[in-house]
């Protein structure tokens, strides 16, 4: 039964809500609501740049390095790359549930989880998880940033450190509280903007790249499917952390095709992914990708280098705004009774938090990407249950419904959790953390030699059993 309750967080109280996408000069008025069809506007093309943008980044260049440096042929590592950004269909097929609902991705999660049971799930791997990766991607910024600094004279003190990662963050946050349609009218612009800068760093790269090269040692056996297995996840890692792509998708008409949504979420990431990934590859073969930036400055020309650096930091904040924007629907989700544009600020000033103490205090930040290592246990499970469910219930959502969160909820489910979907994400990360051979080897990955299985162990693991525990009850009819 449908709910008959108010939004729950709305950023305005008693005044319309002005539709998203129709200007961008006000704060998003929605946070975690159910979005009205007489609201609900755009074409699905809009979200290729939303993804595009996030995508051309210097991210996808050090993972691109990464697969060499790993060992690989050149033909090896750009096959890892094709394969690993597959894994944007799934994040696609995710995205169709954002226009069927009206809702975001950590709503449409409680027919997952239960009312209760996704709370938990949102303080994991929407909340905590998402600021840690805004935390990480703010770091590399300021690292560019401050050799942006320095090139102009100013020596990057603490003082100026401190500074330059508010001021990264602010410019970030400000699009994160702006919110939907800011991000859907810049980010074209700012998609432009990158490509432009990095298709002039791809002709240096490709200009000195070594399309001969071969490894100093080379991969066989079983070494060379550990290898692989190794870059297909830490490529894939990518999407599968974007459990959230209903977020940017939830303003479209319910009537927009689900195949466009599906098509354009997925080749805005899969494409500039794998071209900037493929730089990485090549780069990797005449440069130390140890150390990306330095290397790829070498192959640069000299004017080139100040623009290359503002790109970097560009498309960090490009990707961190979206980071941000989910995380703050996240904290909501959770059950504070914030507006969405606090929460956004909330989860800016902790990964700011975590930034500062990375870069000037402790190695915190080494240890975070230590663990984000891990995070494909918990993300390709649980991306492997919300695809399952939109799967068995033909893409069919009730957003009103989802925004009910009494115990009378269709979606309270047995004590506010729906042990399908719990029992489900539990097993799939279990069987993945058997396998995975990361910052630990677990028992069936050293029974293996080594290859880490844990990314499609962990997914298969929990579709199955969640497709096997789903009552049909709780489905709609055919």
């Amino acid at each position: 039964m449908a709910s008959t309750l108010p939004d729950p967080y709305p950023d305005t109280e008693g005044a319309a809500v002005p539709a998203s996408g129709r200007t961008g000069s006000r704060i998003e008025a929605h946070g975690i609501d159910h979005i009205p069809d007489g609201e609900r506007h755009g074409r699905a093309r809009d979200l290729f740049s939303v993804w595009a943008a996030a995508n051309v980044n210097y991210l996808n260049l050090v993972v691109g390095g990464a697969l060499v440096l790993m060992g690989l042929t050149l033909g090896q590592a750009l096959a890892v790359l094709v394969v690993g950004n597959a894994f944007w269909v799934l994040t696609g097929l995710l995205a169709v549930s954002g226009p069927a609902a009206g809702a975001p991705s950590e709503v449409i999660t409680r027919a997952l989880y239960g009312v209760l049971g996704n709370r938990v799930n949102n303080a994991v791997t929407g909340w905590m998880i998402s600021v840690c990766y805004f935390a990480l991607n703010l770091s590399a910024a300021a690292v560019a940033a401050f050799s942006l600094v320095e090139k102009a004279g100013v020596p990057a003190g603490t003082g100026v450190q401190v500074a330059v990662v508010v001021v990264i963050a602010a410019l970030t946050l400000t699009i994160s509280v702006y919110g939907h349609a800011v991000i859907v009218k810049l980010y074209p612009v700012i998609t432009l903007a990158l490509v432009a800068a990095f298709a002039l760093v791809g002709v240096a790269v490709v200009r000195h790249a070594d399309f001969s090269y071969t490894p100093a040692h080379h991969l066989g056996g079983a070494d060379l499917w550990a290898t692989v297995l190794a870059g297909t996840t830490l490529i894939a890692a990518g999407p599968l952390s974007y459990t959230t792509s209903a977020d940017f998708s939830r303003y479209l008409p319910p009537t927009v095709r689900t195949r466009a949504v599906l098509g354009w979420t997925a080749l805005g990431g899969f494409l500039p992914s794998v071209a900037v990934g493929a730089l990485g590859v090549l780069a990797a073969t005449t440069v130390d990708m140890t150390d990306p930036q330095s290397a790829l400055e070498s192959l640069l020309p000299a004017w080139f280098v100040p623009v290359f650096l503002l790109a970097l930091v560009l498309g960090t904040v490009a990707i961190n705004a979206l980071t941000a924007y989910s995380a703050g629907l996240a904290l909501q989700a959770v059950g504070l009774r914030i507006r969405r544009s606090v929460s956004v600020l909330f989860d800016g000033t902790a990964a700011v938090a975590l930034t500062l103490y990375g870069l000037l205090i402790s190695n915190f930040l080494d240890t975070v990407n230590n663990v984000l290592q891990l995070t494909v246990v918990l993300l390709g499970p649980s991306m492997a249950i919300y695809a399952t469910d939109i799967v068995l219930r033909r893409n069919r959502y009730d957003g009103r419904a989802l925004g009910d969160e009494s115990p009378g909820s269709a979606f309270w489910f047995r004590g506010g959790v729906n042990w399908s979907g719990a029992t489900a994400l539990a097993a799939g990360s279990a069987a993945s953390a058997l396998c995975v051979d990361t910052l630990y080897t677990g028992p069936l990955a050293t029974a293996l030699g080594g290859v880490d299985l844990a990314l499609p162990v962990g997914m298969a693991v929990a579709c199955a059993c969640y497709a096997a525990t789903t009552r049909r009850a709780s489905l709609p009819p055919r």
